[in-house]
């Protein structure tokens, strides 16, 4: 090798050292936060955007149950509970060429 090839090798490497460095470096920021400024304001975000989104934030119900009475509360419950002991009910269901499945 030459003297001329080993300067090139060596140049290739400081360069290829040079990109590695810099490639472990922290991105520069446009508006000059520094990393832990982003951390504090992870979230700001969804948190606006929730905010937008509600229509009443004070909006709280404090009789959550009016308009119904016992009975007719404890009878939605018992058919909301029966839904789940019994299986449901089985149809027939046509298929494309018009005969009857799942009997």
């Amino acid at each position: 090798m030459t003297r001329m090839t080993q300067r090139i090798g060596a140049a290739i490497v400081v360069a290829i050292a040079g990109f590695v460095v810099a490639g472990c470096a922290a991105p520069a920021r446009s508006d000059g936060a520094q990393q832990g400024e982003v951390d504090a304001r992870f979230g700001d975000a969804v948190r606006q955007a929730r905010a937008q989104q509600t229509l009443n934030p004070d909006a709280r119900s404090t009789d959550p149950v009016s308009g119904i009475d016992g009975v007719a509360a404890q009878n939605a419950i018992d058919l909301y509970q029966k839904g789940f002991k019994e299986p449901p009910r089985t149809f027939n269901i046509l298929g494309i060429g018009g005969s009857s499945v799942g009997q």
